[in-house]
C-alpha cells in the first residue's frame, strides 16, 4: 500500500480498513533521509524532524516526539522569538543540538531533515505542508488539515505527486475506544444507523475584545499573517485566539469538529466522500468579540438518508453518539458506553469489521515514513473530514441550505456559496500546484 497517485479511492479505503487492521506489516526499507539521497540507512535509523510552529499544541507535539526513540528533533521554527527560544531550550535537554529558525523555508532547505511537524495557525497549514512535500519532506500536519476545501484538495494532490507520507493530527483515530465504536457500528451491532449526534464545546474566547495596536517586538507579525489578508495587529486575534476569526480558522467547528466529525465519517465508512446536503442555524457574539459562531446546530444529510446532527455550545453530551435500530454507542475521550450494555460486552468476531490499528498517532506516522504505507489519518482522510467542517461553516455564514457533490467536491446551484470553497492568498504567497492538477487530472485518493 503505497502513496501512488493513481490508487482509486475505494481501493485505498479497502487497504486501510479491515485488511490493514489484520496486521500492518512494515517492510525493512530505508528512511526518508536515505531516500533523499544522503546515503544508505538502516530501517531503525532515527528520523530527523523539524518543527514548524511551536506554541501551544506545537509544544505538546514537540514533547511527544521527544519521547519517541525513532525521532530525532534537529530544528524548531516559529515567528515568535519567545516561543522559539522556549522550544529550543526544551528540545536541547539531554545535550541535543537544535537549530532555531524564524523562517520555515530555511528549515525546508536543510536536506538532512527527513520530515516536519506543522503546528501553525490553520491559515498556514496548506502552504507549509505543500512546500514541505515539494522539498521532499514527509509531514505531520495538525488538524484541521486546511483552511478551505480547495486548499485541502491541493494538499492531497501535491502529497500524492511528491509521494510523501502526510499524517493529519486527528489523534482520536489512534484511540482504541473511538476505533472500537466505529468497528461495532460498521459491523452492524446497532443495525441500520439512523443518525449520529456530535457535541462541540462552547467558544473559549478570552473576552472582552480589545483595540488594534502594534505587534510586540518578539513577533514577526507580517510573516504570522502570511497568506492571510493584511490586517492591523490585535493581541486577541493571534496565538491561541486566532481560531475565532474567519481569516485564520473556523471556530470550534474546525477545532473540535475536526476531531469528532472525523470519527463520525470513520464510523459511517465515508472517508472517501461526505454529505450531500447541509443546513445550519447559529448565533453570534452580541458584542462582536469574535467572528465565528457562538452556538450552532448543523444537519448533514448523506445519500443514504443518515444524518449527522452537530451541536456546538448549546448542551452537553458525548463527543460522538451513534444511534441505530438496535441501540446506541456513545464515545468520548476516555469513555465508551452502549445501550443496551450487551453491545459492548460481545467481542468482535473474526468476520466483523476490523479497522486500521494505531496505538500512538505520532509513532504511526514515524512507522509509515519508514514503510511508505499510508498512515491512519492520511492527508486524503484529513481533507474529507475538514471538508465537512468547512461546509458547516459555509452553511452558517450564508444561512442557506447547501447541496454538495462529494465526487466533484463542489457546491451545486449556489455560486456565491461555492466561492467560499477557496480564498485568495496575499501576495507574494502562493500554493505550489501539483503536476497532476496542471495536467487537468487531479490525483484524487
Amino acid at each position: 500500500m503505497g502513496s501512488d497517485a493513481k490508487t482509486p479511492r475505494r481501493e485505498f479505503l479497502r487497504r486501510t480498513g479491515a485488511a490493514a487492521a489484520a496486521g500492518m506489516a512494515f517492510p525493512t526499507i530505508v528512511t526518508g533521509r536515505a531516500l533523499g539521497g544522503t546515503g544508505t540507512a538502516a530501517a531503525s535509523e532515527r528520523i530527523r524532524l523539524g518543527f514548524i510552529g511551536v506554541g501551544n499544541q506545537g509544544t505538546n507535539n514537540l514533547k511527544d516526539f521527544l519521547k519517541l526513540k525513532d525521532a530525532e528533533v534537529v530544528a524548531v521554527c516559529d515567528v515568535d522569538k519567545d516561543r522559539l527560544a522556549k522550544a529550543a531550550k526544551l528540545a536541547e535537554q539531554g545535550g541535543r543540538k537544535v537549530a532555531a529558525l524564524g523562517d520555515y523555508r530555511r528549515l525546508l532547505d536543510d536536506k538532512t531533515i527527513d520530515a516536519v511537524v506543522v503546528t501553525t495557525p490553520d491559515h498556514w497549514h496548506a502552504l507549509a505542508t505543500t512546500d514541505a512535500c515539494v522539498a521532499g519532506k514527509d509531514v505531520y500536519c495538525e488538524k484541521p488539515l486546511s483552511l478551505t476545501v480547495s486548499e485541502g484538495r491541493t494538499m492531497v494532490d501535491v502529497a500524492r505527486d511528491a509521494k510523501r507520507i502526510v499524517q493529519t493530527g486527528s489523534q482520536q483515530r489512534s484511540d482504541d475506544k473511538f476505533r472500537l465504536a466505529c468497528e461495532l457500528v460498521r459491523s452492524g451491532r446497532l443495525g441500520k444507523i439512523k443518525q449520529v449526534k456530535i457535541h462541540l464545546p462552547k467558544v473559549n474566547f478570552d473576552g472582552p475584545a480589545m483595540p488594534d495596536g502594534s505587534p510586540p517586538p518578539e513577533l514577526d507579525y507580517n510573516t504570522w499573517l502570511g497568506p492571510a489578508p493584511d490586517r492591523p495587529y490585535n493581541a486577541k486575534h493571534v496565538h491561541y485566539l486566532f481560531r475565532f476569526f474567519w481569516d485564520y480558522s473556523g471556530g470550534q467547528m474546525t477545532n473540535f469538529g475536526a476531531h469528532h466529525l472525523d470519527i463520525a465519517q470513520w464510523g459511517l465508512g465515508r472517508d472517501d466522500s461526505g454529505p450531500v446536503a447541509i443546513e445550519a442555524r447559529a448565533t453570534f457574539n452580541k458584542d462582536g468579540w469574535f467572528e465565528v459562531s457562538e452556538t450552532s446546530h448543523i444537519v448533514y444529510t448523506y445519500d443514504d438518508g443518515i444524518k449527522i446532527l452537530c451541536s456546538q455550545g448549546t448542551d452537553g453530551g458525548p463527543n460522538v453518539l451513534f444511534e441505530g435500530e438496535k441501540g446506541s454507542i456513545a464515545v468520548s475521550r476516555g469513555k465508551i458506553s452502549s445501550t443496551p450494555d450487551e453491545i459492548l460486552k460481545e467481542p468482535l468476531a473474526k468476520g466483523d469489521v476490523h479497522l486500521y490499528v494505531s496505538k500512538d498517532h505520532h509513532q504511526n506516522w514515524l512507522d509509515c515514513i519508514k514503510s511508505r504505507e499510508l498512515p491512519i489519518c492520511d492527508v486524503a482522510i484529513g481533507h474529507r473530514s475538514a471538508t465537512v467542517c468547512h461546509l458547516g461553516n459555509i452553511a452558517i455564514r450564508t444561512g442557506r441550505k447547501l447541496v454538495w457533490d462529494p465526487a466533484a467536491e463542489t457546491i451545486v446551484g449556489d455560486p456565491e456559496a461555492a466561492k467560499m470553497l477557496s480564498r485568495p492568498y496575499r501576495a507574494p504567497w502562493r500554493l505550489p500546484e501539483s503536476p497532476s492538477a496542471k495536467a487537468g487530472a487531479p490525483a484524487r485518493a
